[in-house]
């Protein structure tokens, strides 16, 4: 099998991935209504909130491949476990930057160690410490162990990231929320069409780069294989 030649339907995702992410952003910018109170800086809202959901969602799938390996012990499952932690990260360091150029001007400051910021920070580096972890070790199997192992305890930080503005008090809006809550970030039909849309749309992007870490690592182990 050939594994330096892209399968046609992953480039048919790299096209539509990227489709959907310009026609987002189009419809973010010009469809969407400016906030009455935050103004133009609401729109970061938009990309922030689909790339948490999209960080988290690598994080859930990555402790998923690290139990199918443990049970499997077939190696392919260890390498869509290490996308998806990768691709996580870089979906989770998004929000909290857009994050933090939302905040500057709506709480006059780039980061406050409030409870979603702080478990959000401790979840990106709790993930980073899964690629130090793995560097130390020799065999593609002791690897793998570790990292099912590690990919398994660490999705713990991603229900406490989620609920941790219902846990905790917090100055962080919370977007879905009964309608009298102070804390709640009510959205119009367009809003809400937009917020959709961008969760979809971050979703397939989410797809779209797993599956082009996943077949790097396959490239990867098959080059490393050769070698020998």
């Amino acid at each position: 099998m050939n594994l330096s030649k892209k399968p046609k339907l992953l480039i048919v995702m790299d096209v539509l991935a990227a489709t959907l992410v310009i026609g987002a952003l189009i419809l973010i910018l010009f469809f969407t209504p400016v906030e009455a109170v935050m103004g133009p800086v609401q729109k970061v809202f938009y990309f922030h909130v689909a790339s948490a959901w999209a960080g988290m969602l690598s994080f859930i799938l990555a402790a998923a491949a690290g139990a199918a390996y443990l049970i499997t012990r077939r190696i392919n499952w260890d390498w869509l476990s290490l996308s998806a932690v990768e691709v996580g990260l870089v979906f989770s360091l998004i929000a909290i930057l857009s994050g933090m150029v939302w905040a500057q001007p709506i709480w006059n400051t780039w980061w406050v160690w409030d409870p979603r910021l702080t478990t959000t920070a401790i979840m990106e580096l709790i993930y980073l410490a899964y690629f130090i972890l793995r560097s130390g070790l020799d065999t593609p199997e002791a690897k793998a162990r570790l990292g099912a192992v590690y990919a398994i305890v660490g999705v713990i930080t991603v229900p406490l990231t989620f609920f941790s503005i219902r846990l905790f008090r917090t100055i962080h809006p919370v977007v879905i929320a009964p309608t009298d809550s102070g804390t709640a970030f009510n959205m119009s039909p367009r809003m809400l069409t937009a917020f959709i849309t961008s969760l979809v749309v971050f979703t397939v992007l989410l797809a779209d780069l797993v599956w082009n870490r996943y077949r790097l690592a396959r490239l990867q182990a098959q080059n490393l294989e050769e070698a020998r």
